[in-house]
């Protein structure tokens, strides 16, 4: 079959490689329909996670069609489409069992590395690094769903892949770290990072009750998205984005703060040049620009949701204003499982079309090309889908 495969850093290639086949009686295979280019996929794409080996498959937002299953599925048959949610996990363990389904204990093989680095090992994700399992992703034109049972979910008639491909990590990433603002009637809620997962949770703000949503990027066509979005947007390049959220405000700061950038965000002051040095030269691994901002922007009693991807360590958090502020930090990657079934509803209940944050669609084999354009900004580029099987 044909995959997109990592071959260091900002060079992936679409290669021939061995089919994907039944080795476990829980698992399954799909034939991908479509699958997606995810912001957290750059951060292997630029070579800040470690772990990662030449020839892997990436991706983890993929949906498709079941061609083979173990004899121990019996909840899905040979022909239904079905999305796979991005982490992996066995339904049985005491976290699964607490709905905490991105921290299973079963579907790692690689636990002890994320050990050495965590303490404890979170779930296996698709297709990204071996730290998390090595599993092979979904940028593909197959893959191998394990613990098939309970990762993948039939999807009704009538809904096109591309209102429920985002099921598989987007949208429930969104909606969770808005879900962990813990929004009363009348919040404010600002959001740093409008990509796909910022344009999720500006959505995902209002249904939970959001009053008003201020949303901070410097992309214009990013910013664009978000008003349409009904956020009021600031540009970080061109206001003070700490003195405007106060004048917005009345001086005391939104209710709740999101860092939905991660490990590499950018900025125009001192410690964002500070960060860029130290992790060019691998003495940080991470560039906390934006959670600094949202830590020291959210007012007192205020809670910080971080669904932004980080990746190890970390410099300069202001953690002298967190614990004088008395903030609550909620964050973790999606517990996909416990959101799919609810989200699938609003979608068909036409309370939001996923769908609306694509910008480009591209061949299986145009893969290369999308990563360049997704990484720079390029072509008004948000949100990228490949089409496995059609031709280049």
């Amino acid at each position: 079959m044909k995959a997109v495969c990592w071959n260091g850093a900002n060079d992936v290639r679409v290669e021939t490689v061995p089919d994907p086949k039944i080795i476990n009686p829980r698992d399954a295979v799909i034939k991908i329909t479509s699958t997606a280019i995810c912001g957290s996929d750059l951060h292997l794409y630029n070579g800040y996670i470690p772990t990662m080996q030449k020839g892997d498959i990436l991706g983890h937002e993929f949906m498709g069609e079941v061609v083979d299953l173990g004899s121990a599925v019996k909840n899905v048959k040979i022909g239904d489409r079905v999305v796979v949610p991005f982490t992996i996990s066995c339904g049985s363990c005491f976290f699964c069992q607490k709905d905490l389904w991105s921290l299973c204990d079963n579907s790692n093989p690689n636990a002890w590395m994320a050990e050495k680095l965590m303490g404890h090992s979170p779930s296996g994700l698709f297709g990204y690094s071996h730290m998390m399992g090595g599993y092979a992703g979904g940028q593909a034109e197959y893959a191998r769903v394990p613990f098939a049972d309970v990762g993948l979910f039939k999807i009704p008639d009538g809904l096109t892949d591309e209102q429920v491909l985002f099921l598989t990590d987007i949208f429930p990433t969104g909606y969770m770290a808005a879900e962990n603002c813990d929004i009363q009637p009348g919040d404010t809620v600002a959001i740093w990072g409008c990509g796909p997962v910022g344009q999720f949770a500006i959505r995902s703000a209002y249904m939970l009750g959001a009053e008003r949503v201020i949303a901070i990027d410097r992309v214009p066509e990013r910013l664009q998205m978000a008003s349409y979005g009904k956020a009021e947007v600031l540009n970080y390049e061109e206001v003070d984005v700490g003195e405007a959220l106060k004048d917005m405000t009345g001086g005391r700061g939104p209710d709740a703060c999101m860092d939905a950038v991660g490990m590499e965000a950018h900025g125009t002051g001192p410690d964002a040049f500070y960060d860029q040095v130290k992790q060019a030269v691998r003495m940080e691994t991470d560039r906390p620009t934006a959670l600094r901002q949202v830590i020291v922007a959210c007012r007192k009693g205020g809670t910080v949701s971080i669904p932004g991807v980080y990746g190890g360590f970390v410099d300069k958090i202001p953690m002298g204003a967190a614990m004088n502020k008395a903030l609550t930090f909620k964050m973790g990657q999606t517990h996909v499982h416990r959101y799919l079934r609810p989200l699938l509803d609003r979608v068909q209940n036409g309370d939001i079309d996923p769908s609306f944050v694509i910008t480009h669609r591209l061949p299986l084999e145009q893969a290369p090309h999308g990563y360049e354009i997704f990484k720079h900004k390029k072509d008004n580029c948000i949100k990228i889908v490949l089409k496995p099987g059609e031709a280049a």
